[in-house]
């Protein structure tokens, strides 16, 4: 099969790239884009170090190929912050020590994005299901349900 050209919105911004249809979004992000904050763990949809929002919807993106993303909204890490402040998730990540060595972040903090848009003032058994699918081997978790937890009461929904 050959390359084609795929249109997305990324971060806001609009882009275009060829990639061959099948190809990951995650390698089209990192490679394409020049987009590394979204990592890779597994490649196979298990630890969430991959996601990013399409159309408000959290995916990893290790498992969409680029055709079935052309011509939508993408956000990564990089696009959540809007400026030079940091999102409030990023915030409470780092003031409770829900970031240690940064492989899981990213897509915890979409993760927690997207759970907050969806639940503001999220409870105990909703944070838990909204980080389900996103490991992490450093923190034992606790320091990120605090981090998501102080995120809703920043606001962070935004």
């Amino acid at each position: 099969m050959n390359r084609q050209c795929f249109s997305l919105l990324v971060n806001g911004e609009p882009r275009s790239i060829e990639a061959y249809p099948m190809e990951r979004l995650l390698d089209v992000l990192r490679d394409g884009l020049g987009l590394t904050g979204t990592k890779e763990g597994c490649g196979e949809g298990e630890c969430g170090a991959c996601n990013v929002l399409i159309d408000g919807e959290l995916v990893n993106s290790c498992l969409v190929p680029i055709a079935q993303a052309n011509g939508t909204e993408i956000v990564t890490i990089e696009g959540i912050s809007g400026g030079e402040q940091p999102h409030p998730v990023q915030q409470a990540f780092l003031a409770c020590g829900g970031a240690q060595c940064g492989m899981c972040t990213p897509g915890m903090i979409l993760a927690t994005v997207h759970l907050l848009r969806k639940y503001p003032q999220p409870d105990a058994e909703q944070i838990r299901e909204g980080l389900n699918g996103n490991l992490c081997r450093c923190t034992g978790y606790m320091r990120i349900f605090e981090a998501v937890e102080k995120a809703a009461a920043f606001g962070g929904r935004r």
